[in-house]
């Protein structure tokens, strides 16, 4: 978005001396008659003040020139000035592939001092009809405000963010309907794309303000091209010298798949729309709630989470995010009277705009990570680079449980709704529907963090570098950075 041009003023007139510029107004009136002793004194001071008359009117005509020029000088100085001031904020980038900027946009409310490395021109997929449309949808504002008009002062926001498994966000809708809390809070459900079934699913929520945003750049909005398929792209692994295809292979030699390179896509997009491109999160600093269509969330969520937000900073100031569920998503928790700290789980994790604007600094690295799960290049390769381990906060017992058991992009459909006799396989107890962690427990510290570490290479499925700039360009097209599409 580019700045607008300050509007300048500037008079070609300077200031009056109070003597025009022809000579007979330069001759001051003859002397009164004076006294024989005066004189010679008034005829002295006659001859000064015709000489200091006469200096001035050289010194006006002299200056005329100098005056005439001096508007041009001002408004090549105010130029001057102007684009130094859009080169210091970052508005005018250099046709180099990277730059470093110092935030000059709004948005950078927390992290001003940081260095940002962006791309100096972000390139956008030419959108079609239907993207358009549903970037104009994006903008709509949340559905049942009449019925809660106002939101709880201390309320955590929700993202649910899903693809096209309608019988898994039935369930997930069911199980938010009975949580505790939840009319207080605003629910934002994050489309991959555009599915009707989907979306009419959403539109019936009545348990509380629901905002909902679709990912206008989704590979499934681009049938005949990118960020979808494009005619000439290489498959599989074909060679592009041989078979005069387009397309970078990754690490193992194997081209992109639109379907796969989504789930990155559409998570780093949510990310970046949520924190820095909603009028209903701008200027929010508390914690927002991540849950996918295939996490069912217990009655007592709610509440743990806003107890485990609190506790926070005084049992884990070290903890980055507060967590639902632990970090294997086979376990039900340990059942211990104490809180957990350990690796950040991908199941109900819940973070502020700090952590966010942490996050975004490593833009680069999560885009340039030949991986195309979101979570496995959070944990290998933006995780580790913040120097220190990244630990979450939860309760020894789950408020959330994963029950999908096949990929995102399966389950469409009833014949293969992929969950067992239409319901999830986990038990729902008592102690699961009332608040049940206590303030006063002390916190266990798994120190040894599981799962994938740094140096993990990474499973591939990321190598072409359009999905890279593409990636990149979500993180930086809600700031002051120029932007085309083509």
């Amino acid at each position: 978005m580019l700045l607008s041009t300050p509007q300048f003023t500037i008079s070609s007139q300077l200031p009056r001396s109070g003597f025009q510029e022809s000579s007979s107004q330069l001759v001051p009136p003859p002397p009164r008659p004076a006294s024989a002793s005066s004189s010679a004194s008034s005829s002295s001071s006659f001859s000064a003040l015709h000489r200091f008359f006469l200096r001035k009117s050289r010194a006006v005509k002299d200056a005329l020139p100098l005056r005439r020029m001096l508007p041009f000088a001002l408004l090549v100085l105010l130029a001057v000035l102007l684009v130094t001031f859009l080169l210091r904020v970052g508005t005018v980038t250099s046709s180099s592939s990277f730059v470093n900027m110092y935030g000059g946009s709004a948005v950078w409310e927390t992290d001003r001092s940081l260095v940002i490395h962006l791309k100096s021109e972000l390139k956008l997929p030419k959108q079609s009809i239907l993207s358009m449309s549903l970037d104009q949808r994006n903008k709509l504002p949340p559905r049942n405000m009449d019925r809660f008009p106002n939101l709880a002062k201390d309320h955590t926001k929700i993202v649910l963010y899903v693809h096209n498994r309608p019988q898994y966000l039935r369930l997930v809708v069911s199980s938010l309907a009975a949580v505790e809390g939840i009319s207080e809070t605003m629910l934002i459900v994050s489309h991959d794309g555009y599915f009707a079934e989907m979306d009419r699913i959403v539109q019936d929520i009545r348990f509380c303000q629901a905002k909902q945003i679709f990912a206008p750049y989704s590979p499934h909005l681009f049938p005949d091209g990118f960020p979808g398929v494009s005619p000439g792209d290489c498959h599989d692994k074909d060679d592009p010298i041989v078979t005069k295809c387009n397309g970078t292979a990754d690490q193992y030699g194997n081209h992109r798949s639109p379907r796969t390179v989504s789930l990155k896509h559409h998570w780093w997009w949510m990310m970046n729309t949520v924190w820095d491109g909603m009028e209903e999160t701008k200027g929010f600093s508390g914690h927002i709630l991540f849950i996918e269509e295939d996490h069912y969330i217990y009655p007592n969520a709610y509440r743990n989470l806003q107890l485990l937000i609190g506790l926070k900073p005084m049992k884990c100031p070290e903890c980055y995010a507060a967590n639902l569920s632990p970090m294997d998503v086979n376990s039900i928790g340990e059942g211990w009277d104490m809180l957990v700290a350990e690796k950040m789980g991908n199941v109900g994790y819940s973070f502020n705009r700090t952590v966010w604007r942490k996050i975004h600094t490593k833009a680069k690295e999560f885009c340039s990570f030949d991986e195309y799960n979101w979570d496995i290049t959070m944990w290998a390769t933006v995780y580790p680079s913040f120097g220190t381990p990244v630990y979450t906060l939860r309760g020894p017992r789950r408020s959330a449980a994963h029950f999908g058991k096949c990929g995102l992009h399966q389950g469409r459909g009833k014949s293969s709704s992929c969950i067992d006799n239409g319901e999830a396989r986990f038990q729902l107890d008592e102690i699961d529907k009332i608040l049940n962690i206590k303030p006063d427990w002390k916190v266990h510290v798994v120190k040894k963090q599981s799962g994938y570490q740094a140096g993990f290479k990474g499973w591939g499925g990321w190598g072409d570098e359009r999905d890279r700039e593409l990636c990149l360009s979500f993180a930086y097209m809600y700031h002051d950075v120029q932007i085309s599409s083509g």
